[in-house]
């Protein structure tokens, strides 16, 4: 393991000083940065420009309203009190530019219609933006209804349709029950799935460099060196650890700069949301999948003479991890489908698979998690020891690329 953990050691360290790594490594924040930023920019014109609001407000709910707005994120309303009366609102409108008139009377609360007078330059967006104000105006009609509070609070309440999937019950298919903020709130179960799957997409892709670290040994013909004085596994898994080193740099590089804009720029509570216990199994599938796929690559780019000659062998292997997005449609759609149990049970499509469906479903299936990790893990081991056989020979075989039928010869010599 020593030997290992030097070649790691030495792999961290010349990737670190190639220019081309530490480019990447900077230009991507910056993409990231141009992503938040370029679109405000171009796109300001519309339903993000400033609009004037004005209202007039009879019902005595300017905090309320004044609170909705801060917590609906509808920074692009200038809010202002105003003394007009209704009949003058829709001259005022006509004559301004980027202004809104709300009439909030006692006439409009009892015949459950308020009116709202828009300037014509004012986005048509900016009506579905104002629902955010019937809430408040709800509240208060419940109130003037003088009921208990046992009343109010379940005429407040929502009533939530939830379907049940009849197969898991008669199965008798054990599930975890959903927390009842997570199921309000989708993005509770999707932040932690999203940042694990950041986290796999970007360490499976240094993981890539894998393939051309092998390659390129082989074809300097400094691999011979190299294995006088360490055995090919201590290479091989050397390695894969030094690769998942620099994917796990890359990601924290990445992270410190998309965190805090999707916290600025979204406005929700994005750490709150991502630092639960779910988060542990996500990164155990991601960590898990490039694992699964770093023995693939290193594997496959021992047998690689010359990049530039790559048969359409290698080149198929190396776009296994973007397999599932063949499957995206029908997963998203129905994941707890055929398609998507199926996948999950695959070991080259079960990382990704397995991060979607549990990023979407309410109750997580275990049974089917359990058997999805088992036949995971199971791979990994396999995938490993047929990767170290490809790897020992491939690595001193020269003037060509091997062919499929060699590399299986050599799996189960």
């Amino acid at each position: 393991m020593r030997n290992s953990l030097k070649v790691a050691k030495w792999e961290i360290k010349r990737n670190m000083s190639n220019k081309s790594f530490i480019i990447s490594l900077l230009l991507t924040p910056v993409l990231f940065m141009i992503f938040f930023f370029v679109p405000s920019l171009f796109g300001g014109n519309d339903s993000e420009e400033m609009v004037k609001v004005y209202m007039l407000d009879e019902l005595n709910v300017w905090n309320e309203v004044e609170d909705t707005v801060i917590q609906h994120g509808l920074f692009n309303w200038d809010l202002e009190k105003t003394d007009m009366k209704e009949a003058a609102m829709q001259t005022a409108a006509t004559d301004s530019e980027q202004t809104v008139f709300i009439a909030l009377t006692e006439d409009g609360l009892e015949q459950g219609q308020i009116h709202m007078y828009m300037s014509a330059d004012v986005d048509e967006s900016f009506q579905y933006e104002a629902i955010a104000l019937e809430e408040p105006l709800r509240q208060m009609q419940i109130e003037r209804l003088g009921l208990t509070a046992e009343q109010k609070e379940i005429i407040a309440s929502r009533i939530v349709i939830e379907p049940v999937n009849v197969e898991e019950l008669s199965n008798g298919e054990e599930t975890i029950p959903a927390d009842e903020e997570a199921v309000a709130d989708p993005l509770k179960r999707a932040v932690p799935g999203i940042f694990a799957g950041i986290i796999l997409f970007s360490i499976v892709m240094t993981g890539m460099m894998i393939f051309q670290s092998a390659s390129q040994e082989k074809k300097e013909k400094v691999a011979e060196i190299i294995l006088s004085s360490l055995t090919p596994s201590e290479l091989m898994q050397g390695k894969i650890i030094g690769y998942f080193v620099l994917g796990i740099t890359q990601v924290i590089v990445w992270l410190v700069f998309l965190i805090p804009l999707v916290i600025w720029k979204m406005d929700i509570p994005l750490l709150e949301y991502l630092l639960v216990p779910e988060l542990l199994l996500f990164l155990f599938i991601a960590f898990a999948g490039y694992f699964l796929f770093a023995a693939i690559f290193v594997g496959i780019g021992a047998t690689v003479e010359e990049l530039t000659a790559t048969s359409n062998f290698q080149g198929m292997i190396m776009m296994l991890p973007f397999l599932p997005f063949l499957f995206i449609a029908p997963i998203m759609s129905d994941p707890s489908g055929l398609i998507a149990k199926i996948g999950s049970f695959i070991p080259i499509t079960s990382p990704a698979i397995l991060l979607v469906r549990l990023s979407m479903l309410e109750e997580w299936p275990w049974t089917e998690v359990i058997i999805s990790l088992i036949i995971l893990l199971a791979s990994i081991w396999l995938f490993m020891k047929l990767a170290g056989k490809i790897f020992k020979i491939g690595i001193l075989m020269y003037g060509k690329n091997a062919t499929p039928k060699e590399i299986w010869k050599w799996m189960w010599a």
